[in-house]
């Protein structure tokens, strides 16, 4: 059957010398796999361009419950991006979002809170003029909320520590080494209770950021069972840094 959906690419790979197998998260099917042929031929009538990680679709594809890889019947941009592809930062932001969701999200079944989540992440990271440098941050921790384990308490003198196992503040330090504090929990205690519009308020010192990052990371490891490792953080580190 034919259904006309939203979509956001997880990852492109080369499949024979012009098509390209695509992971894409779709809004009315979830995480889907597509061949789509001849991308990549001179004459293209898609470019493949328009397939690369975090790229945002207008789709009509054909589907088949149970088969691994359906086609595409029409694919168009559902938006153009008009600042990630050209400043090093946002794409750098961009690739760790779309890595955490590509490694984090499997099901095949329709979500759309948090298909809604994930586009407009990416609308509004191209869009975002300030606070670029804390967005990675924002989009993980909330994030967290769509897949079951959003952290939960806040940092306070009586509760100055993040139990990464537990997922909320305590008053003691874990007898584990998994945990959170001093300006790095305080940080996670404000991303938690930030609205989109306000990442540009939030002033962190880029140790403080690299922390929570790596910290956050070890969160959905803990969380989520097989996790593989991530590594568009360190390229991120070097862009911050």
């Amino acid at each position: 059957m034919l259904v006309k959906t939203r979509g956001i690419v997880f990852k492109s790979i080369k499949y024979s010398e012009t098509s390209l197998i695509c992971d894409i998260y779709t809004e009315e099917l979830g995480l889907q796999s597509y061949i789509i042929s001849g991308v990549r031929a001179k004459k293209a009538k898609v470019n493949a361009s328009l397939l690369q990680a975090m790229s945002l679709l207008d789709m009509v594809v054909y589907h088949r419950e149970n088969k691994t890889l359906n086609r595409t019947k029409e694919l168009k941009p559902a938006l153009l991006y008009q600042s990630i592809p050209f400043e090093v930062l946002k794409s750098s932001v961009g690739l760790f979002m779309v890595e955490l969701a590509r490694n984090t999200i499997h099901e095949k079944e329709t979500n759309a809170p948090l298909f809604n989540y994930l586009f407009n992440s990416f609308v509004l990271l191209d869009a975002l003029e300030e606070g670029i440098a804390n967005f990675h941050l924002f989009f993980a921790v909330n994030l967290c909320g769509f897949l079951g384990f959003l952290p939960s308490g806040q940092y306070t003198a009586q509760t100055p520590y993040f139990d990464l196992q537990a997922g909320h503040f305590v008053n003691q330090k874990p007898t584990h080494y998994h945990f959170l504090t001093d300006q790095a929990a305080e940080l996670l205690s404000i991303l938690l209770t930030l609205e989109a519009t306000e990442i540009h308020l939030v002033k962190a010192h880029r140790s403080t950021r690299f922390l929570l990052t790596e910290k956050l990371i070890t969160y959905f490891q803990l969380h989520i069972q097989g996790l593989p490792p991530l590594h568009s953080h360190e390229i991120l580190k070097e862009v911050l840094s």
